[in-house]
């Protein structure tokens, strides 16, 4: 029997892709076609939460780029909203998402254009969850590693928690979008997981700092302090 397809607020529009196809691919293909923003993609590979959301922004890529936060703000307050209350929910400033402080999943981001001061014709954002371990050393050998079922979450439905996931990113959106990007701002530093620890991205370490009033991390190295900008973590079209 066929499960019921997921509701979503208005203004957002669900597609269930075929079995082992991928929603974020699917998304991002819709989006370069022309589609309606808010399709919400969804579907994938078994064991796995997967799905996508297609933004059409209106402000330059280096300001919209914070649509990746936000939809982690909306994660993590889904995921808070539907789990026991002793799963931690942290994120990480490139995406990975950590459950009880192990890697389970991530978002990704896609854009039309790469220039930070031109106004994008789309955003894709995607998510990606493991509800059940996708190898045998998962949580074992591999302990940074973990999945929903094993972390105490075996009750989360994952469609619910698709529904939660894009109705908590409507309600961030609509904050940023209305000018509260200190809120935003603040939300996320609170769940940010590395912070003042060593870290590497965009093949430079140093210290995470913290994160600028545009989201770009903040990494203190030997010699200065570097602002790596969201717009970083844009994935190249295949």
């Amino acid at each position: 029997m066929s499960q019921p397809a997921p509701q979503f607020p208005p203004l957002f529009h669900g597609h269930e892709v075929a079995r082992g196809a991928d929603p974020f691919a699917a998304a991002r293909d819709a989006a370069a076609q022309g589609c309606e923003a808010g399709l919400v993609t969804y579907g994938g590979a078994a064991g796995r939460l997967e799905a996508a959301l297609v933004l059409a922004p209106d402000v330059p890529l280096g300001e919209a780029a914070a649509m990746l936060p936000v939809a982690g703000i909306g994660f993590q307050n889904a995921l808070g909203a539907l789990s026991p209350p002793e799963v931690a929910v942290h994120l990480e400033w490139a995406g990975a998402i950590r459950i009880n402080g192990a890697r389970c999943g991530g978002l990704r981001l896609w854009s039309d254009t790469r220039e930070a001061e031109a106004i994008p014709g789309w955003l894709v954002i995607g998510l990606t969850l493991d509800i059940l371990p996708q190898s045998p050393d998962q949580g074992g050998e591999d302990p940074d590693r973990t999945a929903l079922h094993a972390e105490g979450c075996g009750d989360v439905d994952p469609l619910a928690l698709l529904e939660a996931w894009i109705r908590h990113s409507y309600l961030w959106l609509s904050r940023w979008d209305a000018g509260e990007v200190r809120a935003v701002h603040d939300q996320w530093t609170g769940l940010l997981h590395g912070l003042s620890e060593t870290v590497t991205q965009s093949g430079r370490s140093g210290t995470f700092l913290g994160i600028d009033e545009r989201f770009a991390m903040l990494l203190r190295d030997a010699e200065r302090t570097h602002s790596i900008p969201l717009t970083e973590l844009l994935e190249e079209a295949t």
